[in-house]
């Protein structure tokens, strides 16, 4: 069959940024040939043992429990498990002081759909045909913000600026509030924080100045915290969660352990709420309840929160201190190197200044070497103008194990030496 598409089904039946390198990925690891590569591709998050279990446990109670048939037998609401709005209302009133109640709370099929739910609620065309633009303040941003939209011309993001420590090879984007284009044209605003791919944790003071320009123009800030506190705390940057007024506060429970079960929860004001919560029942009827059921034990015991900080966060943040270890003692001090400073996430951000190559050639070289990372120009979703940096990039996992990436940061900078040494010849 070869039936005609409409225009939203063929924008959504493409596959956008990492999505369409992930199937080169696997076709590559498929046709290696006995090649062992080391893949440093992955957003999977590690499966820990610690976690593992907290989730078995939490399980088994589930399991013993009397409400196992009303969680797995029956339809629930469309905002989400009773039990699970009132443990993260309960949660965050007491870890942060708010006055949440069960209406400022959504539950949905991971973080994502949230983005989907806002970039089509809020973005695009209205009634009236005026276009209302997706806004990405900083970018790179998440490569998945470039797929939310069933009109792919409301995202608009702009570009940042770069603070560059010369000397100790390392840099930070900063929103570029010169630029930033927040006007009656605004339908909302998407940013992660802590960010995929960078690790860029914006300030306080940045997202709040976010915020207020938005509010003026009644755009809602919607804040992915898939990283954030106070779970999965993937956070290596003091940083405190902003809510109220126009942020929505968006989490998900993916690198807490729970990426099968997708579950994401938004939490913000009552109308925004509303509208997402009508976008939902549309769409999906609700999130699945059993991972529901078990996350309201995990949050509700506390250990959630405990594993995030105690478990998780230090071992990703072991791996981001072996490539930054690794890369110091690898790479030429007099090439023009810097990584972004690891302020989260689990990921690693290289940018290679003035590169001979395009990214995407470079991770075709590095495939050659048996090293798999990602291409970085995926990762500029919505942004127009032209600019060279976008193709010196690399996104580089912190999944694999300790030896696999300090093997892979040598042979890439190995690799990176030899390129820049042909140049100069």
């Amino acid at each position: 069959m070869n039936p005609a598409l409409t225009q939203f089904g063929a924008q959504m039946s493409h596959l956008t940024g990492v999505r369409a390198i992930m199937k080169d990925i696997i076709e590559t690891l498929r046709a290696g040939s006995g090649q062992e590569f080391i893949n440093l591709s992955a957003g999977n998050p590690v499966i820990l043992p610690e976690v593992e279990q907290l989730w078995r446990d939490c399980t088994a109670e589930l399991l013993a429990g009397p409400e196992y048939g009303e969680v797995v037998c029956r339809y629930g609401s469309s905002q989400g498990y009773q039990p699970l709005i009132d443990a993260v209302r309960t949660d965050f009133n007491q870890r942060y002081g708010l006055n949440l109640t069960d209406r400022n709370i959504l539950i949905t099929p991971g973080s994502q759909s949230i983005y989907f739910y806002a970039a089509n609620a809020f973005g695009g065309y209205t009634t009236s045909k005026q276009l209302k633009n997706i806004v990405l303040p900083l970018s790179p941003d998440y490569t998945g913000y470039g797929g939310v939209s069933l009109i792919p011309e409301a995202v608009v993001a702009c570009k940042p600026t770069l603070d560059i420590d010369t000397a100790a090879h390392r840099f930070k984007y900063r929103p570029d509030f010169s630029q930033l284009s927040i006007d009656q044209s605004t339908g909302c605003v998407i940013f992660s924080r802590p960010c995929n791919p960078t690790g860029n944790v914006l300030t306080d003071d940045e997202v709040k100045k976010i915020a207020d320009l938005a509010a003026a123009f009644d755009a809602p800030v919607f804040v992915d915290s898939a990283y954030g506190p106070p779970f999965p705390s993937l956070n290596f940057t003091e940083m405190t969660p902003i809510f109220g007024g126009n942020i929505v506060h968006c989490m998900s429970l993916s690198k807490a352990g729970l990426p099968g079960e997708r579950i994401g929860i938004a939490i913000g004001d009552e109308k925004l709420i509303q509208v997402l919560e009508c976008f939902q029942t549309n769409m999906c009827i609700h999130s699945p309840r059993y991972g529901q059921a078990i996350a309201t034990r995990a949050i509700t015991s506390g250990a959630l929160a405990d594993i995030s900080i105690n478990v998780i966060r230090p071992y990703y943040q072991s791996k981001f201190a072996i490539v930054e270890s690794t890369l110091e003692q690898a790479m030429p001090k007099d090439l023009p190197w810097f990584l972004h400073r690891g302020e989260g996430a689990i990921f690693a951000w290289l940018w290679l200044k003035d590169l001979p190559m395009t990214d995407w050639e470079l991770y075709q070289e590095l495939k050659k070497v048996g090293v798999i990372v990602v291409p970085g120009s995926s990762f500029f979703p919505g942004l127009r103008e032209d600019w060279q940096h976008k193709h010196e990039c690399l996104r580089i996992s912190l999944t694999a194990t300790n030896d696999e990436i300090e093997t892979a940061m040598k042979r890439l900078a190995q690799m990176v030496e030899k390129l820049y040494q042909s140049v100069d010849c």
